[in-house]
């Protein structure tokens, strides 16, 4: 029944076979063709989009699952929560662009320095310079608004604001440096606000307050009760911030509407004072300002206020002031000169804009510590010379532009309170530009406004007055409020006061956001948060940093070293834009369109002008923390990937660089060694040489690529998890080791195969290896199956020299030295070959590292008959002083001598081992060809014992001879059912079994522990031929080849003068021979026997194979 139904199924045609269904009879459709009951239970993803439910099975999620998480992200901070407590539906943020970025930003803003310090500065630096410094701040500020703007709407910006933005985009060294810098920056702001509403408060609300004197008299005074009542009021916020912010945003809008009615009271002043007013007069002796208290009536008579301060009775003189005779009495007094020599005068100090005022107020009026505020820059008005200052009013800092910039800079600052509460918006990515770009352009023009209308309405003198010291100590630009004074005095206060709240409630949240990153490990405490949700302890840690800014005391100094802060935060955030910009990266797509690299590079750049124009001293000092704070969080090593624009920047760069690299091979003085380390894995994926990677480590002061690859035999799609977790082992070696580069695991169903892939294809354009280094396959003579290990070594040379890339095989790698140790000693080159240099060039570079750098590097070359050594001593050491290596230099003579019995039968061995090892895997494919195997065998054993003894009778060596030889067993697996037993018979008990038999042969070879002494000349026989044994005629081994036993020759005749010369040596350094051509019958191992010959007794052996190219130089 079956074969009838796949038969009937398979007739019909299968594009119509998800269309049949069987019908009523009365002509509608009924059920599919296919039913099943458990149908109905499935999901329509299962039913409908089964051909990717291995995706699903992958963990991939669904697109509705992840549209809806994406849809839902919430970046606000998430408090700890009960699992006991019963769920509550969570509020999803709702604030707008009013609400949570247009008056945040506007009462940051406006804070204490628009009302008590910029009618000074407008007064100090004159309408034109004002109109500039102001124009500049704003600018700077637009221009980085418009790249926030674009950073923020390129993805959701999380908690943390600015410092997300700089780290995400510039990396984690500089968005942990610019981070804390800006948290720094943020804390000394809540000083200043706290700073400039006590000065508020004591100075022009209640001065009755003011405790350690008067403190309009005495500056030192003031500053004592800013830090003590600042100290006070710094308890109190931080109190209301840790009960919880939620009552500090609700009075926020309070704040803002008083300085929002404070700003319109001012215009509305000005506007009522059209013709000026007779609100405020000024005493001007001379052209100098005086203050109010001790002016009286600010007339010149006897016995006035004046006259009593600036005159003394002969009693009373103050040294050198002049002498005149009093009009009533007999009695001589003193008085000032310039109190003498110019009288006293009241001035208005609100002219209004119809007076013309407007012209006088255009130029600068900078002065320096000390000097009188006077009418005029002349020197007898403004310097008080030797003579007491009175009751005239000083200027209490020297003035420049540059300082009125950073002084001014922070009433700009703020901008960035939108982008702190990103989290708590409802649109952030439409939100931050529209409300950040609005509140700028608003006070933007407040403030321009503000230096017209001012410059316009006021005397330039009561400007001047910071204090306002001339007019009683009241505040100038309350003074113009209408309807009373008291509205910009209660909204300054309350601005300041605010603004200070804002700046306690971001600060630790900025810090939590950093420490949550774990950039700085001993921040990592402050990255927890109470059960409330608030950061607590950084909250302390923040109170602690303002208390230090509040104890400065003084606005004027406080304004600079936080406007350092800010412009380094702006300048990196169009730098981040810029830079993003300029790569083009995919990911780079912001909603906001309104930027360009070229207004990101002009903002970077304005903010490090205006950094050192405010003040150069503190602009280093900043650029200092920074770099501190970025090179200590590289140290400490960030392994952050977060797709940022560095990483970026280093892409191109690496992009760039390689295609320059492309143009052509590096000149000889650029050539370094661009390692490639083969490591063989352990059963536990682990590096089985580790010693390979340190040797490595050894010779990185080349500075060059270093790359540790490995091969796991098997198929990739099976081998994933294996590959990786081998990788990440060689990684960890490669830490361990110290060695900087990359690490790569290939996987391929043959080892050789992928040795020779890696060989070829590792690298990328001109930074690619130019040099391999792997290891000595110590059991390749019990390797006899078809992938030998000596097979894939020599495979491995051809193809590193095909790829004209240089050799370093280290023999007996057990012994080399950790990396931590250290060698005294020599390291002896022995020069066979010219390779281009690199065989003196790895001892040098070995010398730099530590381990071996109290080793002395000896040169030994070999000399022929030919050549005359003395001569050729001193050329080379003519050419080592012009290559600039130091080294003791010594040539080898090596005399012509017959080739050895020893030398003989070590070759007869070798060929009639490879014989056998043929004739065995010729036997794995025939098995009637064991029978043939074992008479190789006996008949080998004959020939060696004939050939023994005829040497002996000749060289009388019968005993070293016959103890040379030794046996070793190997087993082969046969495929066959019969077995080859060590005595050479079939076992018939065997011949019907599988085919996963072992055949044991004994296969003769020649102890390599000690050659023989070479022959006397009397005992030497005929150079152009050998001595040969007899041979019969089934004998089935040939002779010897003759290349054979010249290699063999000069293996061991080399072997013999290294041994004798360098065996006290720390390491051995000599040439690589190049393995014979792989079309030669048996050249393979018989290479490596001549490398076992060559090295023999030596327990640290480099042997080293050039590039094909020169590597060192001579030329500068």
């Amino acid at each position: 029944m079956t074969d009838d139904y796949c038969t009937s199924v398979g007739a019909v045609d299968f594009s119509s076979f998800f269309t049949l269904y069987s019908r009523k009879r009365d002509g509608h459709e009924e059920q599919p063709f296919v039913t099943d009951k458990k149908e109905n239970d499935l999901s329509g993803y299962e039913r409908n989009l089964y051909l990717y439910h291995e995706e699903s099975e992958e963990g991939r999620p669904r697109v509705a699952t992840l549209v809806s998480s994406l849809a839902n992200y919430s970046a606000t901070v998430q408090a700890p929560t009960d699992p006991d407590a019963p769920d509550k539906a969570k509020a999803s943020p709702k604030l707008g662009t009013l609400a949570g970025v247009y008056f945040p930003c506007m009462q940051n803003i406006f804070g204490v320095i628009l009302f008590i310090r910029f009618t000074w500065i407008i007064g100090t630096a004159g309408i034109v310079q004002g109109f500039l410094l102001v124009t500049m701040c704003c600018t700077c500020t637009m221009l980085t608004a418009i790249s926030m703007s674009a950073i923020a709407t390129n993805g959701v910006v999380p908690a943390g604001g600015p410092y997300f933005m700089i780290s995400r985009n510039l990396g984690p060294e500089f968005g942990g440096a610019i981070g804390l810098l800006f948290y720094i920056g943020t804390t000394f702001a809540a000083s200043m606000y706290i700073v400039g509403g006590i000065e508020i408060l004591v100075n022009y609300i209640a001065p009755q307050i003011a405790l350690f004197g008067d403190p309009a008299k005495d500056p030192e005074v003031l500053y004592n009760n800013l830090r003590l009542y600042g100290t006070a009021l710094l308890a109190l916020m931080g109190l209301l911030v840790f009960i919880g912010v939620k009552p500090v945003s609700k009075a926020a809008p309070l704040v803002l509407l008083c300085v929002v009615l404070s700003i319109i009271s001012i215009y509305v002043g000005i506007g009522l004072n059209w013709n000026g007013s007779d609100k405020l007069w000024m005493c001007l002796l001379g052209n100098r300002l005086l203050s109010e208290e001790n002016s009286g009536n600010c007339t010149k008579e006897e016995g006035s206020a004046l006259w009593n301060l600036y005159c003394k009775y002969q009693e009373d003189i103050v040294e050198g002031v002049s002498a005149i005779s009093a009009n009533l009495t007999s009695r001589v007094v003193k008085c000032d000169p310039y109190f003498l020599s110019h009288n006293t005068s009241l001035v208005p100090g609100i002219r209004g804009l119809a007076s013309g005022v407007f012209m006088e107020n255009l130029g600068a009026w900078h002065l320096g510590e000390g000097q009188v505020v006077g009418k005029t820059m002349n020197p007898v008005d403004i310097e008080t010379l030797d003579q007491p200052p009175y009751n005239q009013v000083l200027s209490d800092i020297s003035t420049t532009f540059t300082l009125l910039v950073g002084i001014y800079f922070p009433s700009v600052t703020g901008i960035m309170a939108g982008c702190n509460r990103s989290g708590d918006l409802a649109d952030a990515q439409r939100s931050i530009p529209i409300g950040t770009i609005g509140a700028i352009l608003t006070t933007s023009f407040v403030y321009i406004s503000a230096v017209f209308l001012f410059g316009a309405t006021f005397d330039n003198l009561i400007m001047r007055d910071k204090f306002g010291q001339s007019v009683g100590g009241s505040l100038v630009v309350a003074n113009l409020a209408w309807p009373n004074e008291w509205v910009i005095l209660i909204g300054s206060f309350m601005a300041t006061t605010g603004a200070g709240l804002q700046s306690l409630i971001s600060a630790p949240r900025l810090l939590y956001a950093i420490s949550k990153d774990n950039l700085v490990p001993m921040l990592n405490p402050f990255s927890v948060l109470s059960a409330s949700g608030e950061p607590t302890r950084a909250l302390a840690l923040t109170l602690a940093i303002c208390q230090f800014g509040v104890l400065l005391g003084n606005v004027d100094i406080l304004a600079p070293l936080l406007s350092m802060f800010f412009l380094m935060l702006y300048g990196f955030i169009n730098l981040a834009c810029a830079l993003q910009t300029l790569l083009r990266t995919p990911n780079w797509r912001p909603r906001f369109k309104y930027y360009h690299w070229s207004l990101s590079f002009i903002g970077a750049s304005l903010c490090v002008a205006v950094m050192f124009m405010s003040s150069w001293l503190y602009a280093l000092i900043a650029i200092a923390l920074a770099s501190i704070i970025y090179k200590y969080i590289e140290y400490r090593g960030a392994e952050k990937e977060w797709g940022d624009g560095i990483s970026g920047l280093a892409l191109s760069a690496a992009r760039f660089s390689l295609l320059r690299l492309e143009e052509g091979p590096p000149h000889i003085k650029n050539w370094r060694p661009q390692i490639l380390t083969l490591c063989k894995m352990n059963a536990y994926l682990a590096p089985k040489q580790r010693k390979l990677l340190a040797l490595a480590s050894q010779l990185k002061a080349g500075k060059g690529l270093a790359v540790a690859s490995s091969i796991l035999q098997g198929d990739i799609a099976m081998c994933t998890e294996e590959a990786t977790t081998a990788k990440q082992n060689l990684r960890k070696a490669m830490d361990d080791e110290k060695v900087k580069g990359f690490a790569n695991v290939l996987v391929s169903k043959d080892v050789g195969q992928g040795i020779v892939h890696l060989i070829q294809s590792t690298g990328l354009g001109g930074l690619k290896p130019n040099t391999v280094i792997f290891g000595w396959p110590n059991g390749w003579r019990q390797s006899i199956e078809e992938d030998r290990s000596w097979r894939v070594f020599v495979d491995a040379i051809h193809t590193a020299a095909a790829n004209k890339m240089a050799l370093i095989v280290p023999k007996g790698i057990a012994s080399f030295p950790d990396s931590n140790e250290k060698i005294y000693g020599h390291i002896d080159v022995w020069w066979v070959v010219h390779d281009g240099g690199l065989l003196m060039l790895l001892p040098f570079l070995l010398r730099q590292h530590r381990t071996w750098r109290h080793c002395k590097m000896r040169l030994f070359t070999v000399a022929q008959l030919e050549d005359n050594s003395i001569q050729m001593k001193k050329d080379l050491k003519t050419s080592l002083y012009n290559l600039r290596i130091d080294a003791e230099i010594e040539v080898v003579e090596m005399m012509d001598s017959d080739i050895s019995a020893y030398t003989y039968e070590r070759t007869l061995v070798m060929e009639q081992r490879n014989q056998m090892l043929k004739e065995m895997q010729l036997n794995k494919r025939d098995p009637s060809g064991v029978s043939g195997v074992q008479a190789v065998v006996d008949q080998h054993r004959h020939n060696v014992k004939v050939r023994f003894q005829d040497e002996a009778s000749v060289q009388h060596q019968t005993s070293n001879d016959a103890e040379g030889l030794k046996e070793i067993k190997i087993e082969q697996a046969t495929e066959s059912a019969a077995a080859v037993t060590p005595s050479g018979d079939v076992s018939p008990s065997t011949a019907d079994n599988s085919t996963q038999q072992k055949s044991s042969v004994v296969i003769p070879t020649v102890s390599v522990e000690a050659p023989p002494v070479s022959p006397t000349s009397s005992e030497r026989v005929d150079q152009q031929r050998p001595i040969p044994a007899p041979k019969s005629k089934k004998e089935t081994l040939q002779e010897p080849d003759v290349e054979n036993v010249r290699r063999m020759h000069t293996a061991v005749k080399l072997n013999e003068v290294i041994v004798q010369r360098s065996h006290d040596a720390k390491l051995v350094v000599l040439n690589l021979p190049s393995p014979p051509k792989q079309t030669r019958l048996g050249g393979g191992s018989n290479y490596m026997e001549f490398l076992e010959v060559l090295t023999e007794g030596l327990d640290r052996v480099l042997m080293v194979k050039g590039c094909g190219r020169e590597v060192v130089t001579i030329y500068s």
